[in-house]
């Protein structure tokens, strides 16, 4: 196997990183992720944001949907704004395990940032998860007065899952003739369940997210059993026409097993005529974006944040 060329500032992390927890038993899944979480830590909120939980709306004949909205406290007037979705295999995590991220996108980018607590599988598989976050942006469309922002210049974001599931929403919204999104950011996306790219075969033991995590994530969020055809929103690498999609910002790390998927569908949406801006970051490992130690991190955090604030600001 060819040697793995960690960054430098990443590479003495490894050997202390969990390979993923057993995600076969959600229930130790969930407290392994919470363990390392306060393991690292929990910074207080940062100055210059303000923000509010509420619950909204779910779809046709679901529950209420949880969201917390974000908003510079400076900022006057009508604001741009973005769909924030938090990542986590569509199994684990919530607005609290990215709330972190919230308030950065929303001082960043100089916006109101909607962070959307959807439905986790395996308790409620595919589409239970896309449709609240499908919600949330209904929502954010008919609440734009109330919430101070132009629903002309609004994104939708998320990693990793949450990049999956904001691919969906991008999807959906075009299909439905929904509300009109303006920029899509996929970081590090999870989007094909077909698990058959090269680097999804490669790696089977990489930090924090490897093939085996990936295989029991999407039979989890499929549902039990599930036979026949996939649907694009729920797998957006199957969606055969990408055109008339928003322009997008796609990036990948070297050693994740979702890195081929990323950089393939970048591809296909450039070959069906939507802008794209691709980053695939050397030497870094799914979730390595979360140590911001090493200055590759920075990096990726900083160059996403200035692509958003650039597209929701033209």
């Amino acid at each position: 196997m060819t040697e793995r060329r960690y960054d430098p500032e990443l590479a003495p992390l490894i050997a202390t990183l969990p390979t993923g927890a057993d995600w076969s038993d959600m229930t130790s899944a969930r407290a392994q992720m919470d363990e390392m979480l306060v393991a690292m830590g929990s910074p207080e909120d940062p100055e210059g944001v303000v923000y509010e939980d509420r619950q909204i709306p779910g779809p046709a004949g679901a529950p209420e949907v949880r969201v917390r909205i974000y908003r510079p406290e400076s900022a006057e007037g009508t604001l741009p704004a973005a769909l924030h979705i938090h990542g986590g295999g569509f199994c684990v995590g919530s607005i609290e395990t990215e709330h972190l991220a919230g308030c950065r996108a929303a001082l960043d980018a100089r916006a109101v940032v909607v962070s959307v607590d959807y439905r986790l599988a395996p308790e409620h598989p595919f589409p239970a998860g896309i449709e609240d976050c499908y919600a949330a942006l209904v929502w954010m469309s008919g609440a734009a007065e109330e919430l101070g922002l132009d629903p002309a210049r609004v994104a939708v974001m998320g990693g990793s899952a949450g990049g999956g599931l904001a691919a969906g929403v991008a999807l959906l919204a075009r299909d439905r003739g929904g509300p009109a999104l303006c920029f899509q950011v996929l970081n590090i996306p999870e989007l094909d369940d077909r698990l058959d790219t090269p680097s999804m075969r490669a790696f089977e033991d990489t930090p924090l997210w490897n093939r085996p995590n990936a295989v029991q994530s999407w039979r989890h969020y499929l549902g039990p059993g599930h036979r026949g055809e996939v649907s694009p929103y729920a797998a957006p690498a199957r969606a055969k026409d990408l055109s008339g999609l928003p322009p997008a910002y796609v990036s990948t790390m070297e050693y994740d097993p979702l890195r081929d998927e990323g950089l393939v569908y970048a591809m296909r949406l450039l070959e069906h005529g939507v802008s794209v801006e691709l980053h695939q970051f050397p030497g870094t490992f799914h979730g390595s974006a979360l140590f911001a130690h090493a200055e590759v991190s920075r990096r990726a955090s900083d160059e996403m944040m200035q692509a958003l604030r650039r597209e929701l600001w033209r």
